[in-house]
C-alpha cells in the first residue's frame, strides 16, 4: 500500500552501470506512487554477483525480517542465487511476519525453496526493472496483489499478445513504460487431452534451469505444501534460454525427483528460447511430461516473454481451460 517500504536487493546479479539510469527511473516510479524505496548495498553489476555472498545473504535476510519492509523486488534476475540457499536462516523467516518477496529468473531459485521450507507466500511476478511497463488489463501487477488482504481471490487470463526477441534500449531510453506488441496468441493445450480442465491445487513452480538444480534436494520439496488437504497442486515452469533438448532434459529429471508428484495441472510459460533440430520447445514439454497424464497448458505469462502473468507460490490455485473461458484463479491462504 502506498506508504509502506519496498526493499531493493541484488540477491544474485546487480546492475551495470549503463543501466543505472533504469534502475533510478525504477525506483522513482516507486517513490511517485507513495512507496518508501530502501535501496541496499549489494547492488554492484561489475560481475556476475552483486557482493560476496555473506553480504547478499545478510541483506536479503536483514530485509526479510524487517517488519517496516512489506515487499522486496531485485532489479532483475543473474546466474547464481543458488549460492545463497544455505545461508538462509529458514526458522527465522518461518516465524517472523510475511514479506513478500518478488522476482522471476534466477530469483525463483529462492522463490519456490523460500515457500516450501517456510510457509511463506512469495510472488513470481516482474523484476523491478520491468515494473515501470504498464501491465494488460487482463493481468495485474505485483504492486496490486502484494497490496490485497489474506483471503483474497483474484483472476488473471491471457491478454492474447506478448514480446518476444524485441526489447527496449534501457541505456538510452531508460523510461520507457509502454510495451511494444509484436506477437499475438492465447493459451493452448500441450497435451493430447480434449475435455474441459477445471482443477485446483496449490500453486508452485518457476524457472527450469535453475530450479532443476535444487530437484531432489529438500529445498524444492513439495511434500510439505502437498499437506494440504486437498493433495494436489498445480506446477507452473518456463524456459528461459537454453534449447529443447536441454528443457526436455530437465523436465524429466525434475519427474524423477518428484517436483510433479501431486500435480493437477502444469502450466507452461511462453518462451524465446529456441528449438532443437529435432525437438520443439512444446514438444520436449510433452516428452518429459505426458506421461503424467494431466493437463499441460501451454504459452502463459508466467516467464521470460514480457507481458508477466504474477502467480503466487503457495497460494490455492483454480485453472479453468474451456472453449469458452480460461483463466487461472488465485486465493491467497
Amino acid at each position: 500500500m502506498p506508504g509502506d517500504t519496498i526493499g531493493v536487493t541484488s540477491p544474485s546479479s546487480g546492475v551495470p552501470n549503463s543501466l543505472v539510469g533504469r534502475l533510478d527511473f525504477s525506483v522513482q516510479q516507486l517513490r511517485d506512487s507513495g512507496f518508501q524505496v530502501q535501496v541496499g548495498d549489494c547492488m554492484d553489476g561489475s560481475t556476475h554477483v552483486s557482493a560476496p555472498v555473506e553480504q547478499r545473504a545478510r541483506e536479503l535476510m536483514g530485509m526479510l525480517l524487517d517488519p517496516k519492509v512489506k515487499a522486496i523486488v531485485p532489479p532483475w534476475g543473474g546466474e547464481t542465487a543458488i549460492d545463497l540457499i544455505p545461508h538462509l536462516d529458514y526458522d527465522a523467516l518461518a516465524s517472523a511476519e510475511p514479506t513478500w518477496f518478488v522476482g522471476y529468473s534466477d530469483i525463483s531459485t529462492l522463490l519456490a525453496p523460500i515457500t516450501l521450507r517456510t510457509g511463506m507466500a512469495t510472488l513470481h511476478g516482474s523484476n523491478l526493472l520491468d515494473t515501470p511497463y504498464r501491465v494488460p488489463e487482463s493481468l495485474m501487477s505485483w504492486i496490486d496483489i502484494a497490496s490485497l488482504p489474506a483471503g483474497s481471490s483474484f483472476k488473471q487470463s491471457s491478454p492474447g499478445v506478448y514480446r518476444v526477441n524485441d526489447w527496449d534500449d534501457w541505456e538510452n531510453h531508460p523510461g520507457a513504460t509502454e510495451n511494444t506488441w509484436n506477437g499475438s496468441g492465447a493459451w493452448a493445450r500441450l497435451d493430447k487431452g480434449q475435455d474441459e480442465v477445471d482443477v485446483s491445487g496449490r500453486l508452485i513452480g518457476g524457472c527450469i534451469e535453475t530450479l532443476v538444480n535444487l530437484a531432489g534436494s529438500p529445498h524444492l520439496s513439495t511434500e510439505a505444501l502437498r499437506a494440504d488437504p486437498s493433495g494436489s497442486l498445480i506446477v507452473y515452469v518456463e524456459a528461459s534460454g537454453v534449447d529443447a533438448t536441454t528443457i526436455c532434459r530437465h523436465l524429466h529429471g525434475m519427474r524423477l525427483a518428484g517436483f510433479f508428484d501431486g500435480a493437477t495441472a502444469i502450466l507452461v510459460g511462453r518462451t524465446g528460447a529456441p528449438d532443437s533440430p529435432a525437438l520443439t520447445q512444446a514438444e520436449a514439454v510433452v516428452d518429459a511430461l505426458g506421461v503424467l497424464g494431466i493437463p499441460i497448458i501451454g504459452n502463459v505469462e508466467c516467464g521470460h516473454v514480457p507481458p508477466q502473468l504474477p502467480i503466487v507460490n503457495g497460494a490455492q490455485g483454480r485453472l479453468v481451460f474451456s472453449d469458452g473461458d480460461q483463466y487461472l484463479e488465485q486465493t491467497l491462504v
